[in-house]
């Protein structure tokens, strides 16, 4: 007995004081013996006199605790998986709301809120990760893996985090979308378009009013109106259509019926669609001037001079085709960026025309024309050999068909001195 009574003094005097569910009177059994609890004084036998008694008051089991040095510091989350990850960071959102405005306790909420997202893509689950690449609408989304840059979701119109979000870039036509976005899209992918059916809208501005699109987004079909109620209805300049807010970001684009009708190239406000379908057609040779406004040539002098140039270089090109040294100095290369230069003298792209609108085309273009014409006319013996002789002077230096002083007869390719068109009527020049 004197055993049993120091051993329930010990196991008093060690009670563990965090641990709430037992009392101060209480105290574990062996293991070996029957379950037996103490629950009063009355059976806890007296202590010897000279031996200090234990109290376990609020006050003496203390032990520092009313500093709550045990208590979680403010934001640390002890989360060990990953649905009590996201429990926190529904929680550190919610006081992000509730925080006034640019306080310092609202910033020192989203970078714990930035730490709990980071925690919980370290602990998500693999087979959980998001596929490389997804298909939807003709889009063909790849997942981006840079963290740094700053982009803007074209969906929801906020900004994407790369560092702790996922998001996906559209290869073809560059849509790019938080990875919760993806199944809200609406818009379908524009570089299809651009493949099947590469043609521009030239008619200016072509309004059918915001009753025949039953006051509706032309492309989400969200409710809009002119008055901003329940959403500000905006005017693509391009295709005359009105879009939500979502959809018409006001971005600013060169329209290219203003500008084969009327060489105006100012930027006007157009749609995130027609924005980025005019971007995928800027460089696509598809205007064909002299059948849509044949009076844009004497309106405009360097058209004039570029059709020259082109026709020019048109000529020359047989003599590149059959030069061994030509070939071999790859030429032609110097128009790889404008492959329809080599092709025909009537087809421009917008971007041919805004660079004659600068000035950059007529000066670049004039260069490879020298170059062109130095290769042929003294740098190759073999191309000079292929030269001609006016048929009816029969004197002078040898004549070349690109040259400014010759004509060229329709029917037989002859080339002649172009003074003598009057004194060979017959001929078909």
């Amino acid at each position: 007995m004197e055993y049993d009574e120091k051993l329930v003094r010990f196991r008093q005097a060690h009670l563990n004081p965090f641990n709430k569910h037992l009392g101060p009177r209480h105290h574990e059994q062996e293991p070996n013996e029957k379950a037996q609890e103490v629950t009063s004084e009355d059976t806890l036998p007296e202590l010897p006199a000279g031996e200090p008694e234990f109290c376990y008051s609020e006050r003496m089991m203390d032990l520092g605790l009313s500093e709550d040095h045990f208590s979680r510091p403010v934001g640390l989350f002890l989360a060990s998986d990953v649905q009590q990850l996201r429990q926190a960071i529904e929680e550190c959102k919610q006081v992000i709301l509730e925080l006034p405005e640019q306080s310092e306790k609202q910033k020192d909420a989203v970078v714990r809120l930035i730490h709990l997202r980071l925690k919980l893509q370290e602990l998500k689950d693999p087979n959980e990760e998001e596929p490389n690449i997804r298909v939807l609408l003709e889009h063909r989304f790849y997942k981006e893996k840079s963290k740094s840059v700053k982009q803007t979701c074209d969906k929801c119109n906020t900004i994407i985090w790369g560092l702790i979000q996922t998001w996906y870039t559209c290869t073809g036509c560059y849509y790019r979308c938080h990875s919760k976005c993806l199944n809200l899209i609406s818009r379908p992918c524009v570089s299809s378009k651009v493949s099947h059916q590469a043609e521009y809208e030239l008619n200016i501005c072509p309004e059918t009013g915001l009753d025949s699109q039953d006051y509706r987004c032309a492309e989400c079909r969200a409710p809009i109106s002119l008055r901003g109620v329940p959403s500000e209805a905006r005017q693509c300049d391009y295709t005359g259509q009105y879009y939500c807010s979502h959809c018409h970001w006001n971005d600013l684009a060169v329209i290219p019926a203003r500008v084969v009708h009327n060489w105006d190239f100012e930027p006007r406000k157009v749609s995130r669609c027609s924005m980025r379908y005019l971007a995928l057609m800027v460089s696509r040779p598809v205007l064909r001037l002299r059948e849509i406004n044949p009076l844009l040539f004497n309106y405009v002098e360097e058209l004039v001079e570029i059709r020259k140039l082109r026709q020019d270089i048109l000529l020359m090109k047989p003599y590149f085709i059959t030069c061994k040294e030509a070939m071999e100095a790859r030429l032609l290369l110097q128009l790889q960026d404008r492959q329809h230069f080599v092709e025909n003298d009537e087809m421009y792209s917008i971007q041919d025309l805004l660079e004659v609108h600068m000035g950059r085309l007529s000066c670049s273009l004039t260069e490879i024309h020298t170059i062109f014409a130095k290769h042929i006319k003294l740098d190759c013996e073999r191309c000079q050999a292929k030269g001609f002789v006016c048929e009816l002077c029969k004197e002078g230096d040898v004549l070349f068909p690109f040259d400014s002083h010759t004509s060229v007869c329709n029917d037989c390719s002859a080339v002649f001195h172009r003074w003598l068109f009057w004194a060979a009527p017959s001929l078909s020049f």
